[in-house]
């Protein structure tokens, strides 16, 4: 096993840190956020989620972006528990009650917050939301960002999602003030993209998540671009076993980075009961569509109290790490509710790969 230093002031940032956004909403979750480094700053791209307060216990209260007059607004959907059209059972979404099992709302609207720090221990969270649901395709929220730099450009890949189902949004900025759009660059059903912070034989590479409906599963695919926006050339990547802990489902977590050795991914990966934990893949440094080598077992597992309990238990979902010298430090989201941090040896994390 690798060892684990989890952070004395885990967890960094609950949902009682973050005020409100919108009028009678509660935040229920602060948890995988992207991570940049700027001007001597480690910067958390929390996934803030809002849930209309609902004073009837049989009402389920559903907030969405309204785009139909042009503008966003914010609209609270009403649903009561005893309409059976619906099942009410997830905590994160309100399922249509049919065979097809599709999603009618989702709990909670999210969105993009920044949380700032010296010390990557102790943040302070601006007022503000940092990026807002803008289009139609971010109407149920915008979530798990992954942040590139380029340069002095951030790249910031994030989920985004809307009735139509979830893709991938790309956003640029260089001072975290303001930031330009760039659309969809996947179409649904993707996400859990993350972007190389260098191009490699000329060629942008980036790890993404299809979810197939009917042939196929959940897995990991790279694709490429020559100018971040039009992604080609997929090609499947990293799959589930069969048993353990990665037979669920099984996408990317942070942003890639470079070992003298290869690029090191750390991903998640889900079991058939829906616990996550993380592991790492090495892929050629030339050739990123190779796979190299994988860790058999977890490098990070929910084991923590505010781990294995919270709004969505055992979950441990990272979507960027610090990496300075032997050390890599990662934070990651705890239960679908908190963030939280730890440092593991790269070198030990290294010893852990079994080549293929």
């Amino acid at each position: 096993m690798v060892r684990v230093h989890r952070f004395l002031e885990n967890p960094l940032i609950t949902p009682n840190d973050v005020k409100p956004f919108h009028r009678d909403h509660e935040v229920i979750g602060v948890f995988n956020a992207g991570v940049a480094q700027y001007n001597g700053e480690v910067l958390l791209l929390l996934r803030v989620a809002e849930r209309p307060i609902s004073k009837d216990p049989n009402i389920v209260k559903a907030p969405v972006i309204d785009f139909s007059s042009g503008e966003g607004k914010l609209k609270v959907v009403e649903l009561r528990k005893d309409d059976s059209r619906f099942d009410f059972s997830d905590p994160r979404a309100i399922l249509y009650n049919d065979s097809h099992r599709r999603v009618a709302y989702l709990t909670s609207l999210s969105y993009i917050r920044i949380a700032r720090s010296k010390d990557g221990r102790r943040f302070t969270i601006d007022e503000n939301p940092f990026i807002y649901p803008g289009t139609e395709r971010e109407a149920w929220g915008i979530e798990d960002p992954r942040v590139t730099q380029i340069g002095d450009t951030y790249y910031i890949q994030y989920s985004a999602v809307s009735a139509e189902g979830i893709g991938v949004g790309l956003v640029s900025t260089k001072d975290f003030v303001t930031y330009e759009r760039h659309g969809l660059i996947f179409h649904p059903e993707n996400k859990d993209v993350a972007i190389f912070p260098e191009k490699i034989n000329g060629k942008y590479y980036a790890l993404h998540r299809p979810v197939p409906k009917g042939i196929g599963r959940p897995e990991i695919w790279i694709a490429e671009s020559d100018n971040l926006l039009y992604w080609g050339n997929h090609q499947y990547l990293l799959g589930l076993s069969e048993e353990g802990w990665d037979n669920g489902r099984i996408g990317g977590g942070a942003v890639p980075f470079k070992t003298d050795k290869g690029w090191l991914a750390i991903y998640h990966a889900a079991d058939k009961n829906d616990r996550y934990c993380l592991g790492a893949v090495l892929l050629d440094l030339h050739d990123p569509a190779k796979v190299l080598a994988k860790t058999k077992e977890p490098i990070l597992e929910p084991e923590a109290d505010y781990e294995k309990n919270g709004f969505f238990g055992n979950v441990v979902f990272t979507c960027g790490v610090v990496v300075e010298g032997d050390t890599v430090r990662i934070y990651y989201g705890a239960a679908d509710e908190s963030m939280a941090g730890a440092e593991l040896s790269l070198q030990e994390i290294m010893s852990k790969l079994t080549y293929l």
